[in-house]
């Protein structure tokens, strides 16, 4: 069943030029991985600081599949080592199935 991910990121004004290439390194990697099929980067208008990334994924596996894959921790802990905390996760199914 496909599921989208959502991941929230503070990212503050003084610190986007180091992350939006990260961003980018990331998007590109996950369009390479087996069941990604789509992903996009939100960013708040009322809040600018803050990112929203919704990405499409085949199954629960692939999402999990790429979560833990070594090339996106190592982004990923680069990531939060510049926001100075933890990304927040969290994944949908489509539907009303249990």
């Amino acid at each position: 069943m496909a599921v989208k991910a959502l991941i929230k990121r503070s990212v503050p004004s003084s610190k986007a030029r180091e992350m939006i290439p990260l961003f980018r390194q990331m998007r590109a990697l996950a369009m390479n991985m087996d069941g990604y099929i789509s992903g996009e980067t939100l960013r708040n208008l009322n809040n600018p600081e803050e990112y929203l990334v919704i990405s499409s994924w085949q199954s629960s596996d692939d999402w999990i599949r790429w979560l833990k894959s070594p090339e996106r921790q190592k982004i990923q802990s680069h990531i939060d080592e510049l926001l100075g905390g933890q990304t927040q996760y969290e994944i949908y199914h489509y539907g009303f199935s249990e």
